[in-house]
């Protein structure tokens, strides 16, 4: 009878090609539901810490066609300034009444054009730096106000 193969001293050999092949499938599994929300998100931001917090839909995976505005506001500590980005594009002019994207485009009209696009369940998402005062939270609120967005989230951790 012809037996598996295998060393002569009768150990198995280890096989490393299926091992190899399921590697890869979960590689291209992973790299599939990464969305690109998870792109967007400025690293660079210490996120505030907040007692009394409540999941999204989106986030408890009830909901996952949820189209959404990313705002991520920094803190520049040595400037005594805030930086905004839609998503990863960094927006002009915020000290004016008509802030500007890079393209020429007023953030009030992308904003505008976005939730039409997005349906009902359009929302928008504002991630600050816990250093960030107030008033620049509330230029974020009043872009998202004008553009007719009733649906705001802020973004916090529980630790």
């Amino acid at each position: 009878m012809g037996g598996g193969g295998g060393g002569g001293d009768g150990e198995p050999e280890f096989q490393v090609a299926p091992l190899i092949d399921v590697l890869l499938v979960m590689l291209i599994f992973f790299m599939s539901i990464t969305t690109s929300q998870v792109l967007k998100i400025d690293a660079s931001i210490k996120l505030p810490v907040v007692k009394h917090a409540e999941k999204t839909k989106a986030e408890e995976g009830k909901d996952n066609k949820v189209k959404v505005s990313l705002i991520n506001i920094s803190w520049n500590g040595a400037t005594a300034q805030a930086t905004y980005k839609l998503d990863d594009i960094v927006i002009g002019n915020t000290d004016t009444e008509a802030p500007v994207l890079p393209n020429g485009k007023p953030i009030i009209e992308e904003l505008s054009a976005r939730k039409k696009s997005g349906g009902k369940d359009y929302r928008m998402l504002i991630r600050a730096d816990e250093a960030v005062q107030a008033k620049f939270l509330n230029t974020a609120l009043k872009w998202g106000a004008q553009a007719g967005i009733d649906n705001i989230s802020f973004s916090g951790k529980d630790k």
